[in-house]
């Protein structure tokens, strides 16, 4: 089966079960119905689910039968937090965007403080979910630690903290990375070890899994940024061509959109890499067609 295929099958029998607990479940631990109302806005208003897909294909190639009524509330609590980050991310005080996913941004539909207090409710009842399952207590606290650690000032918010201080900076390519690896590539991290974690694999088995992540997220955040070069509002649901106004550090910027897409073949080449370093008798086939995400043709030769 063509990769892009079995990703296309994974998601259509995926997307459906992740997606139709959430409106309830939200406005379940939610006590003002205002409050709600933004939460659900922005975490209904479309997305891949790539982080708890990639969660869910991660359990399923450790050969575990993933079992929602135990697990979906640990799944999606990393769902919750990514939209959390998106909603702060818009607002006037950071990247003061009105658009996204193709609809106005949280701050533009119920104001910046109803936006911000989204955001908090989201980030909070995200480690409320991680618990809100009978998983063992240690799985518990290491998927609480883990996401505090990915998301926290030593993952997603250093990395956007990086990124506010090296605007109109000339960064150097390896710093670069660096703020890639907590901003975008922390979370993505966090979605195939939690995975992991949930899957009971012991800490010394999972370096290639998780060089896989890592690899999947820098790839992730090099296409993100030669789509907003080459990529229109319609197609990706929000502005473009804003980070070079914006003199904001990036792939295409440094290296040009030739050798930004030569870096995503280099990088997808070194995710496909660690899954070969699997045990042999791993079926990683679900894992690599998450790589066909990224088309390597939208940049022309």
């Amino acid at each position: 089966m063509p990769i892009e295929t079995q990703l296309a099958t994974f998601e259509a029998a995926w997307l459906p079960r992740l997606n139709a607990p959430l409106a309830d479940a939200i406005a379940q631990d939610t006590g003002d119905d205002r409050l709600a109302a933004a939460m659900q806005y922005s975490v209904l208003a479309g997305g891949k689910r790539l982080r708890p897909l990639l969660t869910v294909a991660t359990l399923q190639t450790l050969g575990q039968t993933v079992d929602l009524k135990r697990l979906w509330r640990p799944i999606m609590a990393l769902e919750l937090l990514h939209t959390y980050s998106l909603i702060h991310d818009d607002l006037p005080a950071m990247d003061n965007d009105d658009l996204r996913r193709g609809e106005p941004t949280n701050h533009v539909k119920f104001g910046a403080g109803m936006a911000t207090l989204a955001g908090d409710g989201l980030l909070t009842l995200a480690f409320q979910w991680l618990t809100a399952t009978d998983l063992d207590a240690a799985v518990q606290a290491e998927l609480v630690t883990s996401l505090a650690q990915a998301a926290g000032p030593a993952g997603m918010v250093a990395g956007q903290a990086k990124d506010i201080q090296s605007e109109a900076v000339d960064l150097p390519l390896a710093d670069l990375r660096v703020l890639h690896k907590e901003k975008t590539g922390a979370l993505l991290h966090y979605a195939v070890a939690a995975g992991l974690i949930m899957g009971g694999v012991p800490t010394a088995a999972r370096a290639a899994y998780l060089r896989f992540a890592d690899a999947f997220g820098l790839a992730f955040q090099i296409y993100d940024d030669i789509l907003d070069v080459v990529g229109t509002a319609v197609e990706l649901g929000k502005a473009t061509q804003k980070d070079a106004g914006e003199a904001k550090n990036t792939y295409p910027g440094k290296l040009g959109l030739q050798g930004a897409n030569q870096a995503l073949i280099k990088t997808i080449a070194a995710g496909q890499a660690a899954l070969d370093d699997l045990p042999a008798d791993t079926d990683a086939s679900l894992l690599r067609a998450f790589f066909s995400y990224f088309d390597t043709k939208r940049v022309k030769a």
